[in-house]
């Protein structure tokens, strides 16, 4: 292997921004961050700049201050500029940490350059999988997934034969509600469910975490990944967080990828792969106690992940209706302008209003995705 990869970290200033910048602390001599972009965070993505010596930024937001950024770093502004960053000669390799559906031009940007992507980014395989997947093998690109549970997978399938595999499994916490009743869930507020008893990352994320949208977006990403179809695809409720993913191969044995619950793990599996190198937190102690306890969800708990299952089924563009109504129905809650449970309406309702068509070009999906988000809207006003 040639070190020091050269890395540019699209994202840099979010939950999983801070998770590979410290396995990049860790190993310096491993990673040179050679770009980093963030929305609109300005001063964080400066300090991170000037510790590694960043030649090249970008904030993708057109608005904010433009503060003076160190003489050896070149700061530029806007979505054009975040893909020709995507797409930068000098990378090796590009991790996708943007939240949400602007996750996916960078990301298709970066595979036409025949770059390793590490993708921490499942919206852009839910909204353009086919795409994102045909892209990928046309120009001779690499995706390592980057999400703790696919890169759980990614770890237990190394060596085996596609055919071999029956099925997977996802875990999930069950989030901050997992014991709540049901009938108590309409009057949770924003504070609670911020609350994740487990992992520590951004607000959008943590309610996808509670409504468990975020594991029917896993198992849409899943699909695409590895080459599954939807009835080789399972979700059970683990809540220590320990076990991450589960392989299940035809003769009934199972592969299981274990960590604590931090992203450290699977970033720098990712980033340093195939090599293996002294991890940043610790591993599991196995001389204490440890719960490894598994149970099926409840839809009536979780009606996200069941509409999720009900969208790859569907397929076409069904996945892209529920992303982008999840998205919009996620930041209303969010600004209190809808319950908890409304979440699951909005998508439900925005879902029953939309066709699922082909498409067959990144405008058509960016045309589908803004009018989705116009539909769910109206659901929203109507609710408000």
């Amino acid at each position: 292997m040639n070190y020091p990869k050269k890395l540019v970290l699209l994202g840099a200033t979010g939950s999983i921004g801070e998770s590979t910048l410290k396995v990049i602390r860790k190993h310096p001599d491993k990673i040179q961050v050679v770009g980093i972009s963030a929305n609109q965070q300005v001063d964080k993505l400066l300090n991170i700049a000037e510790e590694f010596k960043v030649p090249h930024a970008c904030l993708s937001s057109e608005k904010g201050s433009s503060p003076t950024f160190p003489s050896f770093t070149e700061l530029k502004r806007g979505e054009e500029s975040l893909q020709e960053l995507a797409s930068l000669v000098d990378a090796d390799i590009v991790v996708i940490a943007v939240v949400g559906a602007a996750g996916l031009i960078p990301t298709l940007a970066a595979l036409k350059s025949g770059k390793d992507v590490v993708l921490a980014n499942k919206e852009s395989l839910v909204i353009g999988g086919e795409m994102v997947t045909k892209t990928a093998k046309k120009y001779g690109a690499r995706i390592i997934p980057a999400d703790s549970e696919h890169n759980g997978i990614f770890q237990c399938i190394q060596g085996q034969p596609q055919q071999s595999i029956e099925s997977i499994i996802l875990t999930a916490s069950g989030g901050p509600f997992r014991d709540l009743p049901i009938d108590q869930l309409q009057q949770v507020t924003i504070e609670q469910t911020l609350c994740h008893p487990n992992w520590s990352m951004g607000k959008k994320i943590t309610v996808d975490s509670a409504t468990m949208a975020n594991k029917g977006l896993e198992l849409i990403e899943a699909r695409w990944l590895f080459n599954l179809e939807p009835k080789q695809l399972e979700v059970v409720i683990h809540p220590p967080s320990i076990v991450h993913a589960i392989v299940r191969f035809i003769d009934g044995c199972c592969l299981a990828q274990m960590t604590p619950p931090s992203m450290t793990f699977a970033m720098q599996n990712a980033i340093l792969f195939p090599e293996r190198h002294q991890g940043v937190e610790s591993s599991i102690d196995f001389s204490q106690p440890l719960d490894l306890s598994f149970s099926p969800p409840s839809m009536d708990r979780y009606p996200c992940l069941r509409l999720a299952q009900e969208s790859m089924d569907e397929g076409y563009s069904a996945p892209l209706v529920f992303n982008a109504s999840n998205e919009i129905a996620v930041d209303a809650f969010l600004r209190n302008r809808i319950g908890f449970l409304d979440i699951p309406r909005i998508i439900e309702n925005t879902l029953n209003l939309s066709e699922s068509i082909s498409t067959e070009s990144i405008e058509d999906l960016l045309t589908l995705d803004s009018e989705t988000r116009r539909i769910a809207a109206t659901q929203i006003d109507l609710l408000a």
